[in-house]
Parts: C-alpha cells; structure tokens; sequence
C-alpha cells in the first residue's frame, strides 16, 4: 500500500487577490521604468517600446503619462500632452540610429564635405569639426573631402569659409583645410627644436596666437611627424605640454590636439558628448567620431579613453545609448579588436 504523507508546514496555499494586485503592480511600475529609460540618453531602445508602449492599453499609457511630468504637462484646462520641447529631443534621438548608418555607408570623402558644410552652418561653436577634418586626415583624404565639397556645393571649402568666418580663426582655417602636408618620415630634428623655441616665445609673449604668422606656418605646412617632434622639444624646453599652454586659444589647442594628439583630442570630445547634460549639439560628436574613426584608430581611442576616464569607451556607450543605435556603434568600436 502506498501512503501519501503531507507535510503540514509547507505552504501550498493559493496566491490571494492581494498578493495577485501586488505583484500586478509591481511588474507595471517595472514597465514604467523599463519605458522611461527607453526614452533617455541617447538614441532609444526599440525593443522597450515595441514590447511594452505597442501592446500596452490605455490606462496602462494614462500611468506612464502621469508618471512622467518632464515627458508630458497639463495646461490650464488640464488637458494632458506632449511637452513640444520635449518632442523635438525625441525625433532628435529616433533619427541617431538612422544618421549613424547614413553617415557610415558614405564615400569618406562626401562625408567629411558634409560634416564640414554642417560645421560652418552651425556657426562658430562647430568650428573644431573643420579643424577635426583637416587635421587627422591624411593629405589625399583631405583633398578628397574639398573636391567632394565641390561636387556637392558649387564652392570650395576655402571660399566658404573666407566669407562666413570672422577674425582670427578664418586665417587659421583657411590655411588648415588648404594644406597638403609632406607624410614621409624624414624631419630635421634641429629645425624642430628650433620652430619649438619659436612657438614658445610666441605662447609666452601674451599676444593674440592665431594672428602670428609664425605659429601659423608652423601648424598649417609642416608635417605630423615633424609637429610631433617640435611637440616633444616643446615640453622639455618650457617643461609643459603645448596645448595645455593654448588653452587660452581654443582653436589652436584643437589644432595641436588633432595633429599630435588626435587620441586624446577624441576622447576629450567623446567624454563631453556622452554627459547627460551634454547639448544636442556636443552630443551629436558621439556619431562623427566612432563613425569617422572607426577604421583608423578607434582602438587607439578607447585605450586612450580608458587611460584618461578609468572606463572603456564601449563600457560608456553600453551605459549611455540605447536600441539600435547603441548596437551600432558596439559594432564599430569592435572593429578596432
């Protein structure tokens, strides 16, 4: 005979209504998170708001409204909408997912053309992504980005800039987008150390840096190894770094940045674009590099990002971006491994 015992102590009793409602609320305040979360940082998780705003009902929508006054507002007949700001900043992050891909799948040239004629459009605050452009190509590649610029404008780089820049930068930037710099190895160490005193004394003087002659033929002729040299004697001349004593100037620190350090001048732009209270439009900067640098040194980026900020660049974006567009821009930084 078999006997079936049962052990008095165990809890086999059935969920209640309360524990039911309970747990009911619970999985619909995750949801909620779940979705908030979805609309913030940068770009948005597709996957959130398919799984859990398409099949949601309309109460379920009501909670995540009124749960969320910086996403909706009531006016003063209490009707409940959209903050129109608010609108603008999520097309904004529905549209990074699709620019990134646009921009990747570009002839390098047409794109660089591009984010130039965007950079002068935007006005001055942009004006470091001419100097980007010009400064960490190589010299066909720069001269490949103006002859598309042709193509797709009708100007040239030069003309444009010569009449929509003001003041000192236009004669820094002109030159900069014109040059086609010698890439062979050979430099003269004694001409290097030289062109250092000289930038030394000019820095040192206290008058405007982007209207001496001599700063600006050095920056804007010699070659990236050669910079890098008067770089280095630099630093044991005056015992500090030479963009660090630009500060002062800012187009000419992102001029030295680019052309001696374009790691760290990246990861500088990378760190300020993916901050929480990072403007639209230092935010857009996390696109153009990881796309622009992807097959050029985005490994030497990340390392560098590491050094600097104590995190991997990828580890920042995995926290940072959401969807697809975080996905995206894993699978570019991974081509750097």
């Amino acid at each position: 005979m078999i006997v079936i015992t049962y052990d008095q102590n165990s809890d086999h009793r059935a969920p209640t209504k309360e524990s039911k409602a309970k747990g009911e609320t619970m999985a619909q305040s995750d949801e909620l998170e779940a979705l908030t979360r979805a609309f913030s940082g940068h770009g948005v998780d597709e996957r959130t708001l398919i799984a859990v705003l398409g099949k949601s009902h309309p109460e379920k929508r009501k909670t995540f409204r009124k749960g969320n006054p910086h996403f909706f507002k009531e006016d003063e007949r209490s009707f409940e909408r959209w903050d129109d700001h608010r609108i603008k900043l999520l097309k904004r992050e529905f549209m990074r997912f699709k620019n990134a891909v646009v921009l990747w799948a570009m002839h390098p040239w047409e794109r660089d053309a591009r984010l130039m004629k965007e950079a002068l459009t935007e006005g001055p605050d942009s004006y470091n992504v001419l100097i980007e452009v010009a400064c960490t190509r190589s010299s066909e590649e720069l001269l490949g980005a103006r002859r598309a610029y042709h193509s797709l404008f009708e100007h040239s780089i030069e003309e444009d800039i010569a009449s929509q820049v003001h003041g000192p930068d236009c004669k820094l930037l002109v030159a900069l987008v014109s040059a086609y710099r010698y890439e062979g190895s050979n430099l003269k160490e004694d001409t290097a150390k030289s062109e250092a005193k000289i930038l030394l004394n000019a820095i040192k003087s206290g008058e405007k840096k982007t209207q001496d002659e001599e700063v600006i033929r050095i920056l804007t002729t010699r070659s990236k190894p050669h910079l890098k040299a008067v770089y280095k004697y630099y630093q044991e001349i005056g015992g500090s770094n030479l963009d660090e004593d630009l500060k002062s100037d800012s187009r000419l620190e992102e001029t030295v940045q680019c052309l001696c350090t374009p790691e760290k001048y990246f990861s500088q732009v990378l760190d300020l674009a993916l901050r929480p209270d990072a403007d639209k439009s230092t935010k857009k900067a996390v696109t153009r590099v990881i796309v622009t640098r992807a097959d050029v040194d985005v490994k030497e980026i990340d390392e560098e990002f590491s050094k600097m900020y104590g995190v991997h660049l990828s580890n920042k974006i995995e926290d940072t971006a959401n969807g697809n567009y975080k996905e995206f821009l894993l699978t570019l930084i991974a081509k750097g491994d």
